[in-house]
């Protein structure tokens, strides 16, 4: 089950909905046993259809605004969590405040972004090699620029699996200290050249399983094999569902990348549409962000 935030940011990034309907997809035409559902822009489901999920795939802006927040969701959820079902979050969707959600995201995916702790910078990650995983099923060393967080705040639980990995730049840590952007603790991890973890997997003491991914900021990257790759093998993993020996198989065309996307203004956006031509994507661009 797909969980798609409402639209946040400009044309072409955190296209929650385009994105989980992209993936549906792939899923739907992979020829496996799946079936997948997706509730779009911030609804949610009710309790029969949560109890029937295997996973629950979660794409959606994070931080004080994360759809887990509204009313009694994060008890609904950890009644599901609680009988086994899997948890995925995507992009801005792990980071959760650390008064407020931090224990159960800890709990149920291993990992979350912590402010004054994870940074948020774009930088194009290098993934050269992959750990013995049904998750890395498939992958062939790729590198791609997106936002991709990192310097998680790991739980000491449970079996932790660093799926994607990578040395940030020296350049991550230009902007000034603050609560997305830096801090002393990140900056001595990239000083000493420590790998970067950005999706990990988690096997909670409990059965059950969760993946984070931190990824997903541009659309476009859902194009890339690989990209779409490893998170398709998460969701079956978490699912506890068999990874296929070479991971999920999925074809997008542009057109299919085009689709579903969200209407936006673009004159009052400060993001440009990395899916047209003019346009170009700047790492510098969330500078300002407030996630």
């Amino acid at each position: 089950m797909f969980l798609a935030g409402r639209p946040s940011h400009g044309p072409g990034a955190h296209e929650h909905n385009a994105g989980s309907l992209l993936l549906k997809k792939c899923l739907d035409e992979s020829g496996l046993p799946v079936e997948s559902t997706v509730i779009l822009n911030g609804e949610w489901p009710s309790p029969e259809q949560l109890a029937a999920a295997d996973t629950v795939v979660i794409y959606c802006d994070g931080g004080r605004h994360h759809l887990l927040l509204e009313g009694d969701r994060m008890q609904q959820l950890a009644k599901e969590m609680k009988r086994g079902c899997g948890l995925v979050c995507l992009h801005y969707a792990v980071e959760i405040p650390k008064d407020n959600g931090s224990s159960e995201l800890l709990g149920w995916m291993g990992g979350y972004f912590e402010t004054h702790w994870s940074v948020n910078p774009h930088w194009i990650a290098d993934f050269k090699g992959f750990p013995q995983h049904p998750i890395s099923n498939g992958l062939k060393p790729y590198a791609i620029l997106d936002e991709w967080y990192f310097h998680m705040r790991f739980t000491e639980e449970g079996k932790l699996s660093h799926i994607l990995s990578a040395n940030a730049p020296e350049d991550t840590m230009k902007r000034p200290d603050g609560a997305h952007s830096g801090n002393p603790h990140v900056r001595k991890a990239v000083a000493d050249g420590l790998p970067q973890t950005v999706a990990w997997a988690f096997d909670r003491p409990d059965g059950g399983r969760g993946f984070g991914f931190t990824g997903g900021h541009f659309h476009k990257n859902w194009g890339d094999d690989n990209q779409r790759k490893v998170v398709l093998n998460a969701i079956l993993w978490t699912a506890k569902a068999e990874v296929p020996a070479g991971g999920v198989l999925s074809k997008v065309t542009p057109g299919e990348l085009a689709a579903n996307l969200d209407p936006k203004n673009p004159q009052s956006q400060r993001e440009d549409n990395p899916l047209l031509p003019s346009a170009a994507a700047d790492p510098a661009i969330c500078a300002a962000c407030t996630h």
